[in-house]
């Protein structure tokens, strides 16, 4: 289970790379190991807003499919568009180029409710 220490988490199981008042998303190797051969994604627009928890899109793998998160309220800056041709990145490099969206965090305080890579882990272990 690859669970970067730079990163934080949802218990949903994205990943928020912070620099600044700029957040990275995207889902965890654990999601994408989970849900098996993503076959489709559908993310939001750039300039669309969302608070904390909103789903802002769908993950589609040959057995399942699956709402995306937002981990913190913010408004989509950048769309990574090369997934939606290329959904398979998800699997081969989730940390790396399947990042999903970036956003600019309106409510820095929530950051505080995301977890650290040793919360998440015990997350993942709770939900067995």
């Amino acid at each position: 289970m690859n669970i970067p220490q730079d990163l934080l988490y949802t218990s949903d199981d994205e990943w928020v790379r912070i620099d600044g008042d700029m957040a990275t998303v995207g889902v965890t190797d654990h999601a994408q190991d989970s849900l098996s051969d993503i076959v489709y994604l559908e993310l939001p627009s750039a300039g669309d807003s969302f608070a904390a928890g909103e789903t802002f899109g769908v993950v589609e793998s040959v057995k399942a499919a699956a709402d995306l998160y937002m981990p913190l309220s913010g408004e989509v800056i950048a769309v990574n568009e090369d997934l939606i041709d290329g959904p398979e990145s998800v699997n081969e490099d989730p940390y790396g180029k399947a990042w999903m969206v970036q956003i600019k965090i309106t409510d820095a305080s929530e950051i505080d409710d995301l977890l650290d890579p040793a919360a998440y882990k015990a997350s993942i272990e709770e939900r067995g």
